[in-house]
Parts: structure tokens; C-alpha cells; sequence
């Protein structure tokens, strides 16, 4: 696996890092604005930003909002234990980490080489309790015991698609065994118009979780354009005014649903099972220029 720097540089003549992992082309292009921030992209596509100096910044709208579910999990400060199916460059396990000392947490990241490459450039903190795991999401998943969590975070993405076989009923019906049953459920899905597997995602969730809510930036909710959309399920009552005003206050100010405005929203999808299910729609190349 061999690295190269190409010509992309950062604050004081910082280059990128250019590295073939399993997934395609990484690389991690440092931000003009932090001195020892980076920017993960694979093939062209961003996935994750971190901020060494700074692990409680999120710059991605997405990531932000899935901020806000990790503060809302528990009382502000109090450790919880999270499972992240997807492990990017690690930036929401730093982010619990420091915003939540004493945390125990699980990272499913199937690529080995991307670990190594963040683990190297991005080293985690030594106090940190971050297990990484390189295998399957749900391979990693089906290994959680029963009742461990209080968050698992699904934000799972194969050539910026997320697989077939963590759509379905079956796979939540894992996720529901590994959380406790006061545990949220977080995912992260990515749909354009006409937003057919957004509805059918949020179909399936429903039929293993009595409470949802959806957050997404109104133009992707009214399939204008292609985008990301947070989806939280629990088994309790989630807090809602509070995920609400948070969303709204945020620099890129998303909505919330719930509710029968969800139930209408879904517009009838049917749930997803593993004999139907198939992977997340490829963003248009748009997205990303």
C-alpha cells in the first residue's frame, strides 16, 4: 500500500496524504482554517473531517446533527456506550470521547487499510476508550451482547452507497437486540428525488421502533436535491423539542419530523427485508463538485 503528497496544501505548506486503501483512493486534505484539521475523502466523495486540536468541531452538516443525538442520549457529561457502524476518520467516536469522558465505544470499520492510514495521520487519543473492529457492519454488529448499548450509529457508505444488507428489517432487528431498551438508534441515509429509498428506510425503522424522527434539511425532504437525512428511532420517547430547536439553530437549519407528518411523509413504503433489499441510490456526480 503505498503513500504519495500531492500538491494540495494547507496552512503553512500542509500536504494532503494520498493513500490506496480497500475502498478506493483516500485521501486526507488538510483545511486552511485549522491548523491540523484534515479532510477525509474517498474517491473524490468527503466523508468525515477532524480537528486533532478540537474533536468536539463537526463541520459536516450530518455529522452535526448526529451531534446532537449523541448530546441527547444521556445527560450532558455522562458516559454512555456507542457502537459506530462505519468508521470514517473516526470524527463522532473522537466527538463522544471528549464530549463524554469515560465513554465505552465500538467502531465497525470494514477497511483495515483506511484504519491504519487515520490511525497513523489521525492518531486517537491514548486515553480514548475506542475499540476499532475491520470487518463487517453487521458481522461487527451481531458480536455486540445483547442490551450493551446506549447508541449505535449506522453511517455505513460503500463507493458513497450504503450496502443492501444494512437496509432491512433484519438488520434493525440486530440493532434493537444490541441496544438497551432505552438505547436511540441513529442512521445516516443518503437520497435524492424521488426519495423512494429514504421512504422505504424510514417504512423499515418504524416496523422495529415504536418512536422516530426525521432531520434533514428541508430541500432534500422535498426532493429539490440530493442530500443527507438523519434518522433516530428509540423505544422511549426521544426529545423532540429539544432535537427541534437544535436543528433549527444550526448554521444549515434542518427540520425535524415525527409524527403523523412522518407517517404521511413515508407516503405507504413498505418495510425492506433482506430478500429485497438493495443498496443506497449513487449521488449524482453534482454532489461532489
Amino acid at each position: 500500500m503505498g503513500r504519495s503528497r500531492n500538491n494540495r496544501r494547507g496552512p503553512a505548506g500542509a500536504q494532503a496524504v494520498t493513500e490506496t486503501v480497500d475502498g478506493g483512493l483516500a485521501q486526507l486534505v488538510p483545511d486552511p482554517d485549522r491548523p491540523r484539521a484534515r479532510t477525509l475523502l474517498i474517491d473524490g466523495a468527503p466523508q468525515s473531517h477532524v480537528d486533532p486540536d478540537d474533536p468536539a468541531y463537526l463541520s459536516f452538516e450530518y455529522q452535526r446533527r448526529l451531534g446532537h443525538v449523541i448530546d441527547l442520549a444521556a445527560p450532558p457529561g455522562r458516559p454512555v456506550r456507542v457502537v459506530h457502524l462505519g468508521g470514517g476518520a473516526l470524527t463522532l467516536a473522537r466527538y463522544v470521547a471528549a464530549t463524554r469522558p469515560r465513554s465505552t465505544q465500538q467502531v465497525v470499520e470494514r477497511d483495515a487499510a483506511l484504519v491504519q492510514l487515520v490511525r497513523r495521520e489521525l492518531p486517537l487519543d491514548p486515553n480514548a476508550r475506542i475499540r476499532v473492529r475491520s470487518t463487517d457492519a453487521r458481522e461487527g454488529l451481531a458480536k455486540v451482547p445483547d442490551g450493551w448499548a446506549d447508541l449505535i450509529i449506522a453511517d455505513v457508505f460503500s463507493g458513497a452507497r450504503t450496502p443492501a444488507h444494512l437496509t432491512s428489517t433484519e438488520f434493525l432487528d440486530e440493532v434493537r437486540r444490541a441496544l438497551k431498551p432505552s438505547g436511540v438508534y441513529a442512521a445516516n441515509i443518503a437520497d435524492g428525488p424521488p426519495l423512494a429509498h429514504l421512504r422505504g428506510q424510514i417504512a423499515t425503522v418504524a416496523a422495529r421502533f415504536p418512536e422516530l424522527a426525521l432531520v434533514a434539511d428541508p430541500a432534500v425532504l422535498r426532493g429539490r436535491r440530493f442530500g443527507n437525512a438523519v434518522l433516530v428511532a428509540s423505544g422511549l420517547a426521544l426529545p423532540l423539542a429539544e432535537l427541534t430547536r437544535r436543528a433549527a439553530s444550526d448554521p444549515h437549519p434542518a427540520r425535524v419530523e415525527h409524527g403523523k407528518q412522518l407517517a404521511d411523509f413515508t407516503g405507504g413504503a413498505a418495510p425492506v427485508t433482506d430478500a429485497a433489499a438493495v443498496a443506497s441510490p449513487a449521488p449524482p456526480p453534482s454532489v461532489f463538485q
